[in-house]
């Protein structure tokens, strides 16, 4: 087992009105930090999403755990092939290598916060994923950027199934 020491010294501190919000309703991402401003510790981002709305498709993180802590609403989770729905305080630690996603239940919002640890440099994903959304670049450009992003993408008939 190895330990990662993060290397910074100064406390990180984001305020809400100056955090950088990709996307918008139903499907929202307020950037917070991210690894290199942790020293890798974690990075970290809100996800609120409206009316049920899709979060991330399923996927895995080779070298991260992924933490969701429900601020508030309700979620569908996929950890393995197993589909969790978690509410206001409810906390979800998907482990490296293992396929999950995330959406609002359907018909319900959801607010949550995001943890990746270690931290891998991630804001320019969903910067990414937005240029996708506006049609600069096409979906099948994700492919090329998983390796560097640490974001696998798999399929799943469970997460397929649900929603």
């Amino acid at each position: 087992m190895s330990l990662i020491v993060p290397d910074f010294d100064k406390s990180v501190i984001v305020r809400s009105a100056e955090a950088e919000v990709i996307g918008r309703a139903p499907t929202a991402l307020q950037l917070l930090a991210d690894s290199s401003s942790t020293g890798g510790a974690l990075s970290t981002l809100r996800a609120t999403l409206t009316d049920g709305a899709d979060g991330a498709k399923p996927h895995h993180h080779a070298g991260s755990a992924e933490l969701f802590y429900m601020l508030d609403g309700t979620a569908q989770l996929l950890s393995g092939e197993k589909i969790v729905t978690a509410e206001r305080g409810d906390l979800v630690v998907v482990p490296p290598g293992v396929p999950h996603a995330f959406a609002a239940a359907p018909g319900h919002d959801a607010d949550i916060l995001i943890v990746i640890t270690p931290g891998v440099e991630r804001f320019e994903y969903f910067r990414h994923l937005e240029r996708i959304a506006f049609g600069k670049v096409p979906p099948e450009s994700l492919l090329e950027v998983q390796e560097l992003y640490d974001t696998y993408f798999r399929q799943s008939p469970a997460w397929d199934g649900r929603r």
